[in-house]
């Protein structure tokens, strides 16, 4: 029954995929510019750059009609080539490999943080609801939902970096260099300040989250129930409250993990962290036509991805949704 409405998702997600890859193409060739032009080394004499801004023109593809270079490009990508980025001036594959290992490697982190202190605090700020614990964290909830990621991050870079000289103001480890412990220890201390902006972000709507349904799984009946039998309130908050609070918890939770890939680019710009927002940043500004619209086709595809998995662990989560 799941791998029958696993199918059927999928086939109804297809359409949408194509669609959004028609949209993010069009858009794309909307763009203001030339991208062959910015291939070509500038100084070169007229005939030599009209001969080799023709090579290049043609071997892009672009002299075909947009629909046959959009059949190609799709073909091309299928069969994992993604185009040829024109700023980098390399294929698009061999360009995100580092930066998506990058961008994976901050958000297990983040991911891992998030649910250490969400579930926990959310589910104490509902059973301590009213309390000065319960009110701490809810200011700090508004406070951190109303700061710009970059201002957080530039501010703990203030702190940490130039007041106390603690941790780096940005950049990569350099694996050249180090290896083994150094090359450890160089990463956590890469990492300490991006995770904790970024964690400290996706916190302040998390905690309210999962405060909420608990708040609504402890006023029902059957909690009521539990009480007058007796049961601890161990038991009735973790084994009655939390597992039906986990219905409209997972979504958000999942909503959260796949929001992070796409939702980084700035906080990576401010601690110059070489992940996959950081690049698109930067393909978005060099007019790089075939970076931009395949990193957009591929967080189009990461958000797919996340409602779909959203819709399965609702189900597995709800006994009571037949998965139909």
């Amino acid at each position: 029954m799941l791998i029958k409405y696993i199918l059927k998702r999928i086939i109804i997600l297809i359409p949408v995929l194509i669609g959004i890859s028609i949209l993010l193409f069009i858009i794309t060739k909307m763009m203001p510019g030339d991208p062959v032009r910015m291939m070509i080394e500038p100084g070169l004499r007229p005939d030599l750059y009209q001969q080799q801004y023709d090579i290049l023109f043609k071997k892009l593809g672009y002299d075909r009609p947009l629909y046959e270079q959009y059949f190609r490009w799709m073909i091309n990508m299928f069969q994992g080539d993604l185009g040829w980025s024109t700023y980098y001036n390399r294929p698009v594959v061999n360009c995100i490999a580092e930066p998506l290992k990058n961008s994976i490697i901050l958000n297990a982190c983040i991911i891992f943080f998030y649910l250490i202190v969400a579930l926990p605090v959310g589910i104490r700020m509902a059973v301590k609801r009213g309390s000065l614990f319960d009110n701490s964290w809810q200011v700090f909830s508004l406070a951190t939902f109303s700061i710009p990621s970059f201002f957080l991050g530039l501010t703990l870079i203030f702190i940490f970096s130039i007041n106390l000289g603690w941790l780096p103001f940005g950049g990569m480890p350099n694996s050249a260099l180090l290896e083994g412990r150094d090359l450890t220890v160089a990463w956590i201390r890469t990492l300490v300040l991006p995770v904790t902006t970024l964690t400290i972000i996706s916190l302040a709507g998390g905690i309210r989250y999962v405060r909420n349904a608990m708040i609504d799984a402890l006023s029902q009946d059957y909690i009521r129930t539990a009480r007058s039998k007796g049961l601890s309130e161990k038991v009735v908050i973790y084994s009655h409250a939390f597992r039906n609070a986990l219905i409209p918890i997972s979504t958000i939770v999942v909503g959260v993990v796949f929001s992070l890939f796409g939702g980084s680019a700035i906080t990576e710009s401010v601690f110059v962290y070489n992940g996959i927002g950081r690049l698109i940043v930067q393909a978005a500004i060099a007019r790089d036509s075939a970076m931009v619209v395949s990193m957009n086709l591929i967080f189009s595809m990461i958000s797919v991805i996340s409602i779909l998995v959203a819709d399965i662990v609702y189900g597995l989560v709800d006994p009571r949704i037949k998965l139909k």
